[in-house]
């Protein structure tokens, strides 16, 4: 089985499967806080292309202050939005992304434009040369990030210079080495990480 047909295959199980949890979670989004029920932003595609992806909506809505990251208990989450965040289920919408193309299962975590253009252009190549993921190792060893970016006295900074490179270091490892085993791999430690917190 080839990683499109695989991708296609989970995505629409996956979309199956968690069409009520889904529902419920919309509801529970919009009695919450006023708003869409996803947030849509620009992330970097494969070739460089810029797609929007669907995340479910876990802050309030208001004006940007400029800041692509969330760092430790930011105070823009909402109630339901830290309790969706808890268990990542703001990612399941990421499942359609997969469905219409723009994403795979696994693949190097799609990044904002204003960061991409900070990568060296090697492995901006490398790493936008496959299709971004919902997982992968960098998800995986980062998933305390806000807490990490938390302690830090400039949190961006950090991230730019400490984190992002580190997680690079990743995305190249798995473009290299990335084939349908290693997939299942990762999709195994996802869903096992997903059920032991």
């Amino acid at each position: 089985m080839g990683k499109r047909a695989m991708d296609l295959l989970f995505a629409v199980l996956g979309l199956v499967l968690f069409a009520p949890l889904m529902l419920a979670l919309a509801i529970a989004i919009k009695l919450d806080s006023p708003g869409p029920v996803f947030f849509r932003q620009e992330r970097v595609g494969r070739g460089g292309r810029v797609f929007r992806i669907h995340k479910f909506r876990t802050m309030v809505q208001r004006p940007s202050d400029g800041l692509q990251l969330t760092v430790g208990h930011d105070a823009r989450i909402t109630r339901v939005g830290q309790w969706i965040r808890g268990r990542r289920f703001d990612e399941i919408p990421q499942l359609i992304d997969v469905f219409v193309g723009d994403m795979s299962i696994v693949g190097p975590r799609p990044e904002v434009p204003r960061y991409v253009a900070l990568y060296p252009a090697q492995v901006r190549e490398k790493v936008l040369s496959v299709r971004p993921g919902i997982t992968d190792p960098a998800a995986l060893a980062f998933r305390d990030e806000a807490e990490l970016l938390a302690k830090a006295s400039d949190p961006e900074r950090e991230y730019v210079e400490a984190i992002m490179p580190r997680k690079l270091q990743h995305a190249v490892a798995y473009v290299e080495r990335a084939s349908v085993w290693t997939d299942l791999l990762l999709i195994g430690r996802t869903l096992r990480v997903l059920a032991t917190g």
